[in-house]
């Protein structure tokens, strides 16, 4: 199972992003997906989660400006990033709960998306 990022980059302060994740691979159920950041010199996150019911989990800092998303048919999480601020800049990492068969369920991470918001 792979998780793929897209949808870094760079932005001005107030400005917005999207970030997209696919899950591909040996792929029975995706469970649980999430969002999670890491800054320089900070530990690792959670920035927002949300389940294959759609139950959403968000950070307190990002509550209001960030809007997590999916789409079960493609295996796919976004994130929508509004308002956005210098100190949301980070590598910004999916994760995601998969059963690989009707039994066993794994934990992935994809690769990190670099975050840049400019004051």
């Amino acid at each position: 199972v792979q998780l793929q990022a897209s949808g870094g980059g760079l932005v001005q302060a107030g400005g917005s992003l999207r970030l997209s994740c696919a899950a591909s691979g040996s792929i029975f159920r995706v469970n649980t997906m999430g969002w999670y950041r890491q800054a320089p010199g900070k530990e690792r996150e959670l920035v927002a989660a949300i389940t294959n019911g759609g139950m959403t989990n968000y950070a307190d800092s990002v509550k209001g400006r960030f809007t997590i998303s999916r789409d079960n048919a493609k295996n796919t999480v976004y994130l929508q990033m509004n308002s956005l601020k210098p100190e949301d800049t980070a590598a910004y990492y999916c994760n995601a709960y998969v059963k690989v068969g009707q039994i066993y369920e794994y934990n992935y991470w994809g690769q990190g998306t670099l975050v840049t918001v400019s004051s």
